[in-house]
């Protein structure tokens, strides 16, 4: 068929369906949806300037998309490394953008005319991961107006989907484009193909990409499908080897007629493929021949599978429930079985108002949000526990550095090599390490939670045994018994270190005696862990039976750092067992003082948690609100780092995964009082349970436990949990 030098020729459409599988509209389809259905957020009819624009996510990529989603939004691969131009250290890099498109009406194109829209609405289904956008576009005395369909595949998760409905009020000349835009992004362009040849898979052009340091690949392409009138002119752009990649439709529109585009993009780091290019153009063909409506039905299903594991409260109202419905969403959407690069501290959620802690994993992860998906999506958690086992080797060299025995994991960890990336500034840069104990705990965990034996000799026994010989060869044994000296815990903003910080302390002991169990399990010796951890030194003030959060810690410590409640989260999340007596005086000293620290991430969201250990129901309402529920921004639900309510002035930036976790930790293990552990499931029932003034109930339809699909209920009043076999799938 003859072009000229821009790529345009005469186009007679094929009908989407028959040419490559895809629908010739997606209205009437019969999409799988959960019942009852997750409470998604209300529809955005009002933009703001401090929103952030709607993330989607498959949980190998993540994109935010603008209110004109042709237009406007970033994306970020994961695996796809950077240098940050900031601090010289690896971080995430953005991609090109995999929704771009524009419209041109007699002439006026809607990418130089922003201005001319009138924005209706966008709405956000988290029952299948779909969001739709509604606008006009005013050129002359013609109105378009448009509806567009975006989404991750979570079937193909490297692979973005996008439908693009346009109707004019009057007959008039039309163009719409859909491609892959890559300006802005920090880098350059390697190879740019816009050509496709005689028989060769679908993708329209495809793109290669360095990353700014040249740290990694991205690997870009697409095609696009058009069907409503035939006879319509297909161009795209071959001559400028910069240019974003674009197919356009022309022809004449009549009046009140749908024109559709459909458009398919894949996005490959060279993490996953060394020729990330050629990879992507192999995408898009698996994916042209499922089709639009096959891969979009796939996402569906996908997400009511995973909705089977909803979180549900019994008597906290709709409000509380979408809370709930959208930290379960976020969680789940950024991560995959598929990862290699567990997820990061927001997941894949970017936007250029902060650095987002450049995308490295960090301690917060396997503490936060792995237990939710240890018992809803233990594929999931497996991936995201593979990712530091195969960076087991630079954890060993880290410590080695550290003159440690062992395994010492990096506190901010770069996504390909596991090595430390933490930015350098800062007094006390180098100085954390109780990340070894989340990492440690959470393969411990992933064995008591799903029984996988082979799991436990392979991938949980080298961990849990490298951190505890490191634990072994840092703390000291004195008079006292075994100290850690000189290290900081939670409250990382203090000016010096301290000696027998409680949470790292209280850490440290669990970790040796996961270490014990796993070594139990597999036979090997337990060295001297056993003794450590009965003799590891935990300040308590003999008088009043509270942990102290370190050695020298007096009620007089005040701040923010005086009232971070260490020691208590080191009875939960950790799990360290202490006399009920010192529990409860614990309890009850820190929740006295925790004011300052209301409102700060991390331990904000289970402060209700403690509050109902101590039967306080009041309390306990009033800090899931304060620790959580006012993190929550508008219009979709993400939750901020810090507290909107109380420091308004902080960046609006989420879904922060220490907070969405931290809550979700909290309604799944801490409230019903759940704490695996190597016995049997029921030994992990611990009682009695209080729930939060209003609240009934908290009911999982289904979670894992060793491999069975069972029914978990904690009522307020009861005596324990009730975790029960569900009899089906």
């Amino acid at each position: 068929m003859p072009k000229d030098r821009s790529g345009t020729r005469r186009h007679r459409v094929v009908e989407p369906r028959v040419r490559a599988g895809l629908p010739a509209s997606s209205e009437g389809n019969d999409w799988v949806v959960p019942r009852p259905a997750p409470l998604s957020p209300p529809p955005m009819r009002s933009p703001r300037p401090e929103y952030l624009p709607a993330y989607l996510s498959s949980g190998l990529l993540g994109v935010r998309v603008g209110t004109v989603p042709l237009l406007e939004g970033v994306a970020v691969v994961s695996g796809l490394r950077g240098m940050d131009p900031e601090h010289g250290v690896e971080a995430f890099a953005r991609g090109p953008y995999p929704f771009a498109g524009d419209i041109e009406v007699n002439g006026h194109r809607l990418s130089r005319l922003p201005g001319n829209v009138t924005f209706r609405e966008q709405a956000y289904d988290f029952g299948c991961g779909e969001l739709r956008t509604r606008f006009e576009f005013h050129a002359g005395d013609v109105t378009a107006a448009v509806e567009v369909l975006t989404l991750c595949s979570r079937s193909l998760p490297l692979v973005t989907l996008q439908e693009v409905r346009v109707r004019t009020d009057r007959a008039c000349s039309l163009q719409i484009r859909g491609g892959v835009n890559h300006a802005g992004v920090p880098g350059r362009v390697v190879s740019r193909r816009a050509d496709r040849r005689e028989g060769e898979a679908p993708a329209h052009g495809s793109l290669l990409m360095d990353t700014h340091g040249a740290l990694s690949q991205c690997g870009a392409a697409y095609a696009t499908w058009f069907s409503g009138a035939a006879d319509w002119e297909e161009g795209r752009e071959i001559a400028d080897d910069l240019a974003p990649l674009w197919t356009g439709y022309s022809g004449r529109a009549r009046a009140n007629r749908t024109y559709v585009l459909h458009q398919l993009c894949a996005l490959v780091p060279t993490a996953f493929h060394s020729q990330p290019d050629l990879e992507a153009r192999r995408l898009i063909s698996i994916a042209a021949n499922r089709g639009f409506d096959t891969l979009r039905r796939e996402n569906a299903e996908a997400w009511a599978e995973i909705w089977r594991g909803r979180v549900v409260i019994d008597g906290a109202g709709d409000r509380w429930q979408g809370i709930v419905d959208a930290a379960f969403y976020y969680l789940h959407a950024s991560a995959h079985r598929s990862s290699l690069f567990s997820t990061a501290m927001f997941g894949l959620a970017y936007w250029p108002n902060y650095h987002y802690y450049y995308g490295h994993v960090m301690w917060d992860i396997e503490t936060f949000a792995l237990p939710p998906l240890l018992l809803t999506a233990p594929e999931t958690a497996g991936a995201m526990l593979d990712y530091r086992f195969l960076r087991l080797a630079a954890a060993r060299r880290n410590a080695a550095m550290h003159g440690a025995a062992g395994a010492q994991f990096p506190w901010e960890s770069s996504a390909e090599l596991g090595e430390e990336a933490t930015p350098t500034a800062g007094a006390l840069v180098g100085m954390e390490e109780h990340v070894n104990f989340s990492v440690a705990s959470g393969f411990a965990r992933y064995w008591y939670v799903t029984g996988d034996h082979g799991f436990a000799h392979e991938k949980a026994w080298p961990v849990v045994r490298d951190v505890a010989r490191w634990v072994a060869s840092r703390a000291r044994e004195t008079s006292r018994g075994y100290e850690i000296l000189g290290t900081i815990g939670i409250a990382e903003d203090r000016a010096s270190p301290v000696d027998n910080n409680a949470y790292v302390n209280m850490a440290a002991a669990v970790a040796l005696d996961d270490a014990v169990a796993v070594a139990r399990h597999v036979g090997a010796p337990t060295e001297r862990w056993e003794e450590i951890a009965r003799r590891m030194v935990v300040p308590v003030n003999p008088r009043t039976k509270v942990i102290l959060n370190h050695d020298g810690f007096t009620a007089r410590e005040g701040g923010v750092t005086g009232a971070t409640p260490e020691a208590l989260a080191g009875l939960f999340p950790a799990g360290y067992r202490a006399p009920e007596d010192v529990v409860r005086a614990t309890l009850a000293f820190y929740l006295g003082r925790i004011e300052p620290y209301i409102g700060f991430p991390m331990l904000s969201a289970p402060l209700g948690v403690w509050a109902a250990r101590v039967g306080d129901r009041k309390r306990s309402a009033e800090l899931f609100e304060a620790g959580y529920a006012e993190f929550i921004t508008d219009p979709y639900r993400e939750a901020n780092e810090f507290s909107n309510v109380r420091f308004p002035d902080k960046p609006r930036v989420g879904p922060l995964f220490a907070n969405v976790g931290g809550f979700l930790t909290s309604l799944m293990y801490g409230l019903p009082r759940v704490e695996p552990r190597p016995g049997e499931p029921e030994t992990w029932l611990q009682g009695p349970i209080t729930m939060p003034a209003g609240w009934r109930a908290i009911e999982i339809e289904r979670v894992w436990v060793r491999g069975e699909a069972m029914r978990l209920v904690a009522r307020h009043g009861g005596e324990r949990a009730e975790l029960v076999p569900k009899g089906g799938p």
